[in-house]
């Protein structure tokens, strides 16, 4: 029997799910860059933008498919030129997290971005971590830090990148244990970077890879079988393949979903149509992440209430996506522990 969609959530379900202890595995930095801090770096970095006001900006973000994000996006980065850049805006990210009850969240960050504007690898890894160690100390708000490739840039290109960022390995053990791959997918198959995800699994780096978000299911069963990674960012077009669910759910290899990301970039015409709910019920181990927030309106409270309401989940469900993401973190044993604690408290608390 269909579960009705599109169910008005009560007071109670709302602030049970604003309450709930989080995580957030699918989250790129320079994708929080709100308008607001936008105009102010590029104002303080002496950057002329082609819009004239806040407003005008954020009525750019109408978006047909991700690559017009995508040349958005890359546009606002360009306002990011110091250490002191990324480090507020990793800074006010954490605030809206922690905002949203995340306790732990792996963070993308796309260095290619930067250098091929003449920002040194450094200023990049400096900035981000040095608001991530804060963050940590200051209020027990723990992270990892996650280097993505650009996919539409060359696996040579990915080499040299790796090869800039592996001095930098020790000064940032405490934060940077993964790799990732992202950007355009169209046209860029896993396949494309599969000597470097070797070389990166070599060295101990924890992979993963967007695959599935526009691209085909086939793209995701290649990020398992080539890349070989440990979990599968995004992931929504696994459903074309039946054999591919049942592989997910027999691996119980997480899919980092972002809800309004594919609703704002149309992988979905409405997010009744989205198959959170499906592939959750099934057995897949999906969680809720915001992907570029600042782009897609709404972190994390906003996507988790976004398809509770969408799709009808229940608190268990709910609940289920929470304990998914603290299963498919990089976080310590230890660190699972304590946060599947708090959840579960948290959960008997609220029942």
């Amino acid at each position: 029997m269909n579960t009705p969609a599109n169910v008005p959530l009560t007071d109670a379900m709302r602030s049970f799910i604003e309450g709930l202890p989080k995580t957030e595995l699918h989250l790129h930095i320079e994708g929080t860059l709100e308008p607001e801090l936008l105009f102010a770096l590029a104002q303080r970095n002496k950057i002329a933008l082609p819009y004239d006001s806040v407003e005008s900006l954020r009525a750019a973000y109408a978006f047909t498919d991700l690559q017009s994000f995508l040349d958005l996006y890359y546009a606002g980065a360009n306002v990011l030129r110091t250490e002191q850049d990324f480090y507020d805006m990793t800074a006010a990210y954490i605030a809206q997290a922690r905002a949203d009850q995340v306790r732990h969240a792996e963070i993308f960050f796309d260095p290619q971005t930067h250098t091929e504007r003449g920002i040194a690898i450094e200023v990049v890894f400096a900035g981000i971590a040095c608001a991530l160690r804060q963050a940590r100390d200051d209020h027990g708000f723990t992270s990892v830090m996650i280097m993505s490739f650009l996919r539409h840039l060359s696996e040579e290109d990915a080499f040299v990148t790796l090869e800039q960022a592996l001095p930098l390995r020790k000064d940032y053990a405490d934060l940077w244990t993964g790799i990732g791959l992202d950007s355009s997918e169209r046209g860029n198959p896993p396949e494309k970077f599969q000597r470097v995800f070797a070389r990166c699994r070599e060295l101990g780096f924890r992979v993963v890879a967007h695959a599935g978000e526009e691209g085909p299911a086939a793209y995701v069963s290649d990020a398992l079988d080539l890349l070989q990674v440990e979990r599968v960012d995004h992931g929504v077009c696994s459903e074309e393949d039946p054999a591919l669910i049942e592989r997910l759910i027999a691996l119980r290899m997480p899919l980092t979903v972002c809800p309004l990301s594919n609703l704002k970039l149309c992988v979905v015409d409405d997010m009744a149509q989205h198959n959170l709910a499906r592939l959750l019920r099934a057995g897949v181990a999906v969680t809720v992440n915001s992907d570029d927030p600042a782009y897609f309106g709404g972190y994390m409270n906003a996507n988790y209430l976004a398809v509770a309401s969408a799709l009808a989940l229940s608190r268990e469900e709910i609940v289920q996506l929470a304990r998914n993401g603290i299963a498919a973190s990089f976080i310590s044993v230890t660190g699972k522990k304590k946060l599947e604690m708090e959840l579960e408290q948290y959960a008997a608390a609220h029942a």
